[in-house]
């Protein structure tokens, strides 16, 4: 028999409603109301429509985990993002939200502030409330935690990042082409010293884009630099201290590659505290081409994030229809987005 607890306007307890209570209202067997609110095609619309009106003006709420321990079906689906408040992971965030509620499924969120502990506890909560599947963007070095879901056998596919050692399905953007399309624009534009901020090891977009930027530089023949790779964290307010380093540090540079826009943002955030300007001093790429109200349009590598949402929304749910067993992997095109922070340079 299923069972909530409910309140009363003055926040009270008062006695759940059953099954039965319905039944009793209604004049039908527990059963009866139980497949009529599960939407069983046995019982015929009418009866569905009275016992659905009396639930609802009775309070009933679906006790979920009864209705999982029936069904083996929780149509919740869990998402778990490294920083929510990144404007990248909230868009698409809100996406696959409304793409999965279109769909009949209640999402919970998960911020892990990229840190795999986080990530492992995430994975164990959504586990142990029974979720139907997972869409997740993996943390740093969060290869353990991916081999721990796969050994749950919860379906599962990632976002914006993949892992080398393990096949599974994943939805990303061209991070290597990415990188290689910014520095060889900043290298059309007469720029040879190119600051690079990227994001920390352990992560495939970081790893990939460093092999663009290589590729771009060697095709130019420009000598690589190890000095002008620098690693930032990329967790809101925690990436201020790594790039007044690269700023105060002395090294020459006249253009600068971040890993996001949100990098980008602080990098020219403090370059103007610093009484100079953007992009008359320095010039800057930002990856993700995410929309602000800034007075300056940030030059920006661009893949569609509602299609990224999209293509992962889909293969999840191929997971769950079992349509395909195979794991599937998906690669979205990039594109520079011109603004107003890259100038030529000479």
């Amino acid at each position: 028999m299923d069972r909530e607890k409910t309140s009363n306007s003055s926040g009270r307890k008062r006695r759940t409603v059953t099954l039965r209570d319905i039944g009793l209202a209604t004049g039908y067997s527990a059963n009866t109301v139980s497949r009529s609110l599960a939407d069983k095609p046995d019982i015929a619309p009418e009866t569905k429509e009275k016992i659905r009106k009396a639930a609802e003006q009775m309070g009933y709420i679906v006790n979920a985990s009864a209705s999982f321990l029936r069904s083996g079906v929780s149509r919740i689906i869990s998402i778990i993002v490294g920083d929510i408040s990144n404007p990248h992971f909230s868009v698409m965030v809100k996406e696959m939200q409304t793409l999965l509620q279109k769909k009949g499924y209640t999402c919970v969120i998960f911020n892990t502030e990229e840190k795999p502990a986080l990530e492992k506890q995430a994975i164990i909560t959504s586990l142990s409330q029974n979720v139907d599947g997972i869409l997740i963007c993996p943390c740093p070095n969060g290869e353990e935690n991916i081999a721990f879901l796969r050994s749950h056998h919860t379906p599962f596919v990632l976002v914006g990042r993949r892992f080398f050692t393990q096949d599974t399905s994943y939805v990303i953007c061209d991070d290597e082409g990415g990188g290689y399309l910014a520095t060889r624009y900043l290298l059309t534009m007469g720029h040879r010293d190119i600051l690079f901020l990227n994001g920390p090891g352990g992560i495939s977009s970081s790893a990939e884009r460093l092999l663009g930027y290589q590729r771009a530089l060697e095709e130019a023949n420009v000598p690589y630099r190890s000095a002008l790779v620098r690693t930032v964290p990329i967790i809101s307010g925690k990436m201020e201290e790594k790039i007044l380093q690269a700023l105060e540090d002395g090294i020459s540079y006249t253009a600068i590659l971040a890993f996001s826009d949100l990098v980008a943002w602080q990098m020219i955030c403090l370059i103007c505290r610093r009484g100079q300007s953007i992009p008359k001093d320095y010039s800057v790429i930002g990856f993700d081409n995410i929309k602000t109200m800034y007075p300056l349009r940030l030059t920006s590598v661009s893949s569609s994030k509602t299609t990224m949402a999209r293509r992962a929304v889909e293969l999840l749910l191929g997971k769950l229809e079992r349509r395909s067993e195979e794991e599937k992997h998906f690669v979205l095109e990039t594109r520079i987005v011109e603004g107003d922070t890259v100038s030529r340079r000479g």
